[in-house]
């Protein structure tokens, strides 16, 4: 699917595009990547981890349609994971929070149709659901954005669907190199609150995830992977066992749980192997599922708490050794 292609990922010297970019490279063989960022110094740091003629970078934001015009000349597959994802960070600075995940969404729709680019994946978070906290509430406009998009389209080969998933273990936001160097000065583990739960993900995963939705897009779908939650007490044990806690309380705009798919989102859901697929509630837009797809029960709901998969502390510690975190 991804051989031969050419591939931008926008904010790409994230964790997400750090992992896609070694993924794709040691597995597939693309025509050329193209990192897209507004940090030099972050893509001169990627640009030392990788040594391959096949990868390339790009100074841009997506907040310049220009640019993003002029970076996509010739690209067949768009990953879409620049944002401003920090919750705190949103809710002091809305309009910036605004003007990257929403307008740059739009940026980035406009730029894919006038330079034909085939498929657009743009990555979003359980926050988008049901939201309270303004990163969030972006994000869903942004989704919404993408998935309207194919309207656009019409006739031009551009196709566009959306990813939402949950935390990523290793991520730059992630709690767990808070955690880590915490426990080894024997500090207390702070934790908002004793009852909070998340869904859980791999960088790993969340990789193969989006290659595989390129796979089975046709335009407009959102793709949701069945994945494990965990209790934040529980990834405090994982990683420090014994640890003390400090309870801090919920920030603002913090969930005590997240929930990835409503009641309301459960209309048009299918349930397809390792995912659920959200199909465009437009009546006049036929989009063709996948065989074996089968919609959910009426009043279906996917949230942190009530989710059917567990990680228990000790499977939190051998994920966590898997993935290099803990020894």
């Amino acid at each position: 699917m991804l051989d031969g292609k050419s591939i931008l990922i926008t904010g790409g010297t994230g964790s997400f595009g750090k992992a896609f970019v070694k993924k794709v490279l040691r597995d597939h063989k693309p025509h050329k990547i193209i990192v897209y960022s507004r940090d030099e110094f972050k893509q001169y740091q990627m640009q030392q981890m990788f040594a391959s003629d096949r990868l390339r970078f790009f100074i841009g934001d997506v907040r310049d349609e220009k640019r993003l015009y002029r970076a996509l000349t010739g690209v067949d597959y768009v990953i879409h994971a620049a944002a401003m994802k920090q919750v705190p960070a949103s809710e002091y600075n809305p309009f910036e929070a605004v003007q990257t995940n929403i307008m740059g969404a739009q940026n980035l729709i406009t730029a894919a149709l006038e330079a034909g680019v085939q498929k657009v994946v743009a990555l979003s978070t359980d926050k988008a659901c049901n939201p309270v906290n303004l990163y969030g509430a972006t994000k869903l406009c942004s989704d919404k954005l993408f998935i309207a998009a194919n309207a656009y389209s019409g006739k031009l080969i551009t196709r566009f669907a959306v990813v939402r998933y949950g935390n990523v273990l290793g991520s730059r936001g992630s709690v767990v190199p808070l955690y880590r160097e915490l426990a080894a000065k024997n500090e207390d583990l702070p934790v908002t609150d004793e009852r909070m739960t998340r869904f859980w993900i791999t960088l790993p995963q969340a990789v193969q995830f989006v290659i595989d939705s390129f796979n089975l897009m046709n335009g407009g779908e959102l793709f949701i992977p069945k994945i494990p939650s965990m209790r934040i007490t529980d990834l405090a044990e994982a990683i420090a066992p014994g640890c003390r806690i400090k309870k801090i309380g919920i920030r603002p705009g913090e969930k005590l749980h997240e929930m990835m798919i409503s009641r309301d989102d459960s209309r048009h859901l299918f349930e397809l192997g390792d995912r659920y697929i959200k199909m465009p509630d437009f009546p006049f837009w036929k989009v063709v599922l996948p065989e074996g797809a089968v919609p959910v029960t009426d009043g279906f709901e996917y949230a942190s708490d009530t989710n059917t998969q567990w990680l228990d502390v000790e499977q939190l510690k051998n994920v966590l050794q898997q993935e290099g975190v803990v020894e």
